[in-house]
């Protein structure tokens, strides 16, 4: 199982960047993440940023939303994510896998203990969208003892005084959101995401990822000019969404390897 950081040193060493996509824990099926992660990964997937559902996603658009609320209807909750992760494990996914989900979950289920257990599953690094740095301490304290990095969010408008103390605080790689406004598939990404991406540099060695509306070779292309990594999110579960339940994991493979060679 690589660490993040030796991933971000491998694709560094052979001159490419990371392709990151996402995937929510019992979307569409409460199982399919075991599916669709591993042919993924064959597919050319670097990393995988792995949702936890939530009731009140509020950095995710109505994509993200939609399965998180039939992830919830199937059942699925933290302890059933860290077991998906480590059943993922078992199945031969060795690259990174970043839990995202938002604090009061993992608040009620324990920061200690779901550190402990998400560690012993093999989860990579945690990102915590509604979690800002002044509030961050507990949680990324019990996460470092267990080996897990801490991934903070970083805005077009977050200014320089805050990135710094936002970068202080992260770890593994900074998520840079690549627009103001929430997740979801866009036609383009905004123009200034270089300027932005070159103003975060000034302020960490860490990799730099860009997120949120990415969804097309093009955009992938585009942010591997200026950053380390893409994130791809809403752009596969509307995939998912369209597409019969036999066809998934193919059209899935299909639009991951239109992917890979930008990046």
């Amino acid at each position: 199982m690589r660490t993040i950081q030796q991933t971000f040193a491998r694709l560094k060493s052979e001159q490419r960047g990371a392709l990151m996509p996402y995937l929510m824990v019992g979307y569409p099926e409460l199982h399919s993440l075991e599916e669709y992660a591993l042919a993924l990964q064959d597919a050319g997937a670097d990393l995988f940023e792995i949702g936890v559902p939530f009731s009140d996603p509020l950095a995710d658009g109505a994509t993200i939303q939609r399965a998180s609320e039939v992830a919830l209807q199937n059942g699925v909750n933290v302890g059933f994510a860290i077991a998906s992760v480590a059943t993922l494990r078992k199945q031969g996914v060795h690259v990174p896998l970043v839990m995202m989900g938002y604090y009061n979950p993992f608040l009620q289920y324990g920061l200690a203990r779901f550190a402990q257990d998400a560690a012993a599953a093999g989860v990579s690094g945690v990102i915590v969208p509604d979690l800002p740095p002044e509030e961050a301490g507990p949680f990324q304290q019990v996460l470092k003892l267990q080996g897990i990095d801490f991934i903070m969010f970083l805005a077009p408008t977050t200014p320089d005084a805050r990135i710094k103390q936002i970068v202080s605080v992260a770890s593994g790689f900074v998520y840079c959101v690549s627009l103001t406004g929430v997740t979801g598939a866009r036609s383009e990404l905004w123009d200034g995401l270089a300027g932005f991406i070159q103003r975060a540099r000034s302020f960490t060695d860490l990799p730099l990822v860009v997120g949120f509306g990415i969804s097309t070779p093009n955009h992938v292309r585009t942010v591997a000019q200026c950053a380390d990594g893409a994130i791809v999110a809403s752009a596969l579960i509307n995939i998912i969404d369209k597409t019969p339940a036999g066809e998934r994991t193919t059209k899935l493979v299909e639009y991951m390897q239109s992917l890979r060679p930008n990046i």
